[in-house]
C-alpha cells in the first residue's frame, strides 16, 4: 500500500504526542517499570520518544548527510529534574512543535539521511509517526489508560513494520529474521470492525527466500483476528496474541515463532 500523505504523518505525529502528554499529566507513576518495555521506567519511556524526536528534527532542519550524535542534539535527554510532570510535560511538547514544524517546513522530498536507505525527510515523518504511536501504546497500557489509534494509521503502522523485516532481511546478515527462512508458511492477520477501503488485512508468506507479504484475505497456516489496534499492538508484542479481543487460528507456534525472530536492531 502507499503510505499516507506526508501532511497527515504531521497531523499524527502532534496528535499522538498530545495524547502521549496526557499519559504524563495523567497522575501515573513516572518511576514505574512499563510492562512491555521492562528496562525503562515510565519517564525513561518518555525521554526517549521525546529525545528521538528531537534528534529527527536536527537531521531535517540540517539536511543531515549522515547520523548525527545524540550529545549533538539540544535538549535530547529532556529536563535536568527527574519525577516532575510539569517539566517532563513541557519539554515533551516542545519537541513535538519542534519535529513538527522542521517536517513541514522540509516537506516530504527534502534529503535527509537515514538508517533505510530512503534518504528524505518524507521516511522520517512516517517512522516518527509510527514511533510515537506505538510508544503512547506502551506508556498508556503502563498507566492503566484506554488506547486506541486511527485506522489508516495503525494499518499503515503494520505496512511499515512489514517493511522493516524486509529490510533486516536485505540488510542485516545476522539478523534473527532469517531464522525464518524455510519451507512455505503462511499468516494471516485479520482485522475486523475497520471500513472496507483501509483493507486491513495481510497474508505474509515465509520462505526458503525470507519473507515477503501482502494485503489480502487468504488461508493461512495461522491466522491472528481481531479489532485492528489489537492486531497492531499483539505484532507490535505489545500484547499477548490470547489478548481479550483477539483469536488465534492455526498453528500458534509459527506465529509465535514470528513474534520472536521478526525484530531489528
Amino acid at each position: 500500500m502507499t503510505p499516507l500523505a506526508h501532511d497527515r504523518y504531521c497531523e499524527e505525529i502532534a496528535h499522538q504526542v498530545g495524547q502521549l502528554r496526557t499519559v504524563v499529566t495523567s497522575g501515573a507513576d513516572l518511576s514505574g517499570t512499563v510492562p512491555t518495555t521492562p528496562d525503562w521506567s515510565l519517564e525513561q519511556l518518555v525521554r526517549h520518544t521525546g529525545g528521538a524526536l528531537r534528534w529527527v528534527d536536527v537531521m531535517v532542519r540540517t539536511g543531515a548527510e549522515d547520523d548525527v550524535p545524540e550529545d549533538q542534539v539540544p535538549g535530547f535527554d529532556g529536563p535536568g529534574a527527574w519525577g516532575d510532570p510539569g517539566a517532563l510535560d513541557a519539554w515533551l511538547a516542545e519537541s513535538g512543535e519542534l519535529v513538527v514544524g522542521a517536517l513541514r517546513e522540509a516537506g516530504p522530498d527534502a534529503k535527509v539521511w537515514s538508517w533505510a536507505g530512503i534518504h528524505n525527510a518524507g521516511f522520517w515523518a512516517r517512522r516518527m509517526t509510527h514511533e510515537v504511536t506505538v510508544h503512547r501504546a506502551d506508556a498508556t497500557l503502563a498507566a492503566g489508560l484506554p488506547y486506541e489509534v486511527a485506522p489508516e494509521i495503525a494499518a499503515d503502522a503494520v505496512d511499515e513494520w512489514l517493511e522493516i523485516v524486509e529490510w533486516a532481511q536485505r540488510t542485516l546478515p545476522d539478523d534473527t529474521v532469517h531464522d525464518l527462512r524455510g519451507p512455505r508458511r503462511t499468516i494471516h492477520l485479520h482485522a475486523t470492525g475497520t471500513r472496507p477501503e483501509i483493507h486491513s488485512e495481510w497474508l505474509i508468506e515465509l520462505g526458503e527466500e525470507g519473507v515477503s507479504w501482502r494485503r489480502g484475505h487468504e488461508k493461512a497456516t495461522v491466522a491472528l483476528r481481531g479489532p485492528l489496534t489489537s492486531v497492531l499492538l499483539a505484532f507490535y508484542r505489545r500484547l499477548p496474541p490470547d489478548a481479550p479481543g483477539l483469536e488465534v487460528l492455526g498453528d500458534r507456534e509459527l506465529l509465535e515463532f514470528w513474534l520472536e525472530r521478526a525484530t531489528f536492531g
